[in-house]
């Protein structure tokens, strides 16, 4: 007999306050656990665990961690797991201009990318912060970046025969959240264009935009939608990646 089991209903996800740098509490926390689980006919197993969490190491300086694990496999057969850690070091996230250093870590089954890491630094412009908590930031970067893949095959040829690349990117980030509706409705949004400043061909971007519908006063319906684009893969592999999931989010404020 054919079921379909969705664990947790792309499980609730647990927030302790809202993971804006430039917020005046010390500490903010927040995990999120979902999945997915098919059997019958045809079996699907897909989980994803991601955490935020964000602290004050010393006066006027924020240090934010965000970690995700994804795991997907389709007839037993594994299909995807991904690790990526990114880091932030804000330094007086209070003003309307202010610096950050950054260090990403990740790999990707799909992709066959054994390890990547970047790190570097930049400048956050702090464009709109409203009575409501409304925002929207601006941030340009700069960065060095490593990646080991497991073969040696790209889409792009020229870059054929080494399985590492490294590069010098300029990144551009635009990040907002805007509560609409009178608090019926709420908008955020995470995105970044990311090329080469030594490669024209090699860039990547990345739209992460999410709406919540608030339920109760500690629980919200939530849509999200990931798109992401990388100008070099392995060969026979496509540059886009698109996610459409549904959730709740749970919190306690």
């Amino acid at each position: 007999m054919r079921y379909v089991l969705f664990l947790l209903l792309f499980t609730p996800t647990i927030i302790w306050c809202q993971l804006n740098e430039s917020d005046t509490l010390n500490f903010k926390a927040r995990l999120s656990l979902t999945g997915f689980l098919q059997r019958g006919n045809v079996e699907t197993l897909i989980f994803r665990a991601s955490s935020d969490v964000s602290f004050k190491p010393f006066n006027n300086a924020v240090f934010k961690t965000k970690n995700s694990y994804v795991y997907q496999e389709f007839g037993k057969v594994k299909a995807d797991e991904d690790i990526l850690s990114l880091n932030f070091l804000y330094l007086n996230p209070q003003k309307k201009i202010y610096p950050l250093i950054l260090g990403f870590i990740s790999t990707n089954y799909r992709r066959e990318i054994d390890l990547r890491y970047l790190f570097g630094a930049g400048v956050t412009f702090n464009l709109l912060k409203s009575s409501k908590k409304d925002w929207l930031k601006v941030s340009l970067t700069t960065e060095y970046e490593n990646t080991n893949f497991k073969q040696t095959n790209f889409n792009l040829t020229n870059y054929n025969g080494d399985p590492t690349i490294n590069t010098m990117r300029g990144t551009i980030w635009v990040n907002g959240k805007y509560t609409l509706f009178k608090g019926k409705l709420i908008l955020t949004h995470e995105s970044y264009f990311q090329p080469s400043l030594e490669q024209s061909d090699n860039y990547r971007w990345q739209a992460d935009i999410n709406l919540e519908l608030p339920i109760w006063k500690f629980l919200n319906f939530k849509i999200n939608y990931l798109h992401t684009f990388e100008s070099i893969v392995i060969a026979g592999q496509k540059e886009v990646d698109k996610f459409l999931t549904f959730g709740l989010t749970l919190k306690n404020f």
